[in-house]
């Protein structure tokens, strides 16, 4: 076996002792019963309601996603509703929450069952994989939770309890190590109520086994705690050190022309894919923000702009890179639009803007413009 087998570390690290995972089992499905939290996709089996609730629930908090969920349901109360709808009114509802692929393949996942499969969702976990967007985690969520088949589900909050329960030495943010983990969690997990026992482990990690001060006073399984034990709750899960993100710097333009600006969409595939912004480009060692701006627009959009003034700076952080942003109030002075880039555009008057579904940096701008005299009064 290599030494830097994952299997050999868990080996190693913690002998589980016969009876320990029935204790955890049982302690767990006691707890659940008492603390769970009243969650609206906890009343209900139905598969589209869990799904709808796990695609949301990826890298967002509850208390994130439960307006949005209401909405969401509110407005697509079924598959065929949601798979009726544009994409553009998918993506509007789904402003805010980020990781905008979840939304489009949600839609593209809707536009299949109530198409191809008549609105019938897949009866099995294979079967769900096959659709688009749909990963493991999903996958095994909406099995044991809505159809009571034995997945383990494994996400943040599960790898935390785990790494603490039985001390694993091994980051939780490498891929290398997430087959450890999943088979532990499958080994622990309750094939008697795997969809409860699932939502236990998670519903856990999320109200007691916190990342930092973890309530371990008011563990149920805190006897069977090895990093409680050895007094190291601090030191667990690891986490390998990644390198700091990369910083983008980016120059657009609110361009104006008969008392309307631009708005041009971003390609429906790739980073905030069919979402709408200001025209513009990035930024060069050594450039000026405002004659980038001004290339920037020349050379997606085929318009001869001058800056008026630069209106705000806005920063914001995306999963793989920082970018850094400059708007700038522009005036169309010659020609007319050709798409280098953007899929579409719009001439709009500036309290049209809120329409269109538009991406987070955008609209930290659009609060900021929000305090300027001239603009104000009509955002």
């Amino acid at each position: 076996m290599p030494e830097n087998d994952p299997s050999k570390t868990v080996a190693a690290t913690r002998p589980v002792e016969p009876g320990t995972f029935d204790a955890v089992r049982r302690s767990l499905g006691n707890w659940y019963a008492v603390h769970r939290r009243d969650l609206p996709w906890r009343r209900t089996t139905d598969p589209y309601c869990i799904w709808a609730s796990e695609v949301m629930l990826q890298q967002t908090q509850v208390k994130t996603v439960v307006p949005y969920y209401h909405r969401f349901l509110q407005r697509f109360p079924d598959v065929h509703a949601l798979a009726r709808a544009r994409l553009q009114t998918v993506l509007k509802l789904w402003e805010g929450l980020g990781y905008y692929s979840r939304a489009r393949n949600m839609h593209r996942c809707a536009g299949i069952v109530s198409g191809q499969m008549r609105g019938r969702f897949p009866e099995s976990r294979s079967d769900w994989l096959a659709l688009p967007g749909v990963g493991p985690y999903i996958a095994s969520a909406v099995a044991s939770i809505s159809l009571g088949h034995c997945h383990a589900v494994v996400d943040g909050n599960v790898k935390r309890v785990l790494a603490r329960l039985f001390c694993l030495d091994l980051p939780v943010n490498q891929t290398a190590t997430h087959n450890v983990f999943q088979d532990l969690a499958s080994r622990l997990l309750d094939r008697r109520n795997p969809g409860d026992h699932n939502q236990a482990v998670m519903e856990l990690g999320a109200l007691v086994c916190t990342p930092r001060q973890p309530r371990c006073g008011l563990c149920p399984v805190a006897d069977a705690c090895c990093a409680l034990g050895a007094d190291q709750v601090a030191a667990f899960p690891r986490r390998a050190t990644r390198p700091r993100l990369p910083q983008r710097w980016w120059s657009v333009g609110a361009v104006e022309k008969n008392g309307k600006i631009l708005l041009v969409q971003r390609p429906d595939n790739g980073l905030l894919g069919g979402l709408w912004e200001l025209p513009g480009g990035p930024l060069e060692q050594g450039d000026n923000p405002a004659e980038a701006c001004v290339r920037g627009i020349k050379e997606t959009v085929n318009l001869t702009v001058s800056v008026e003034k630069r209106l705000v700076g806005v920063r914001h952080a995306y999963t793989h890179f920082k970018l850094h942003m400059d708007v700038f109030r522009c005036r169309w002075q010659s020609g007319r639009v050709y798409l280098r880039g953007p899929q579409a555009y719009r001439w709009i008057p500036w309290s049209k803007i809120h329409h269109f579904p538009l991406h987070g940096v955008v609209h930290k701008a659009l609060t900021v413009l929000r305090q300027d005299p001239s603009l104000s009064a009509v955002l």
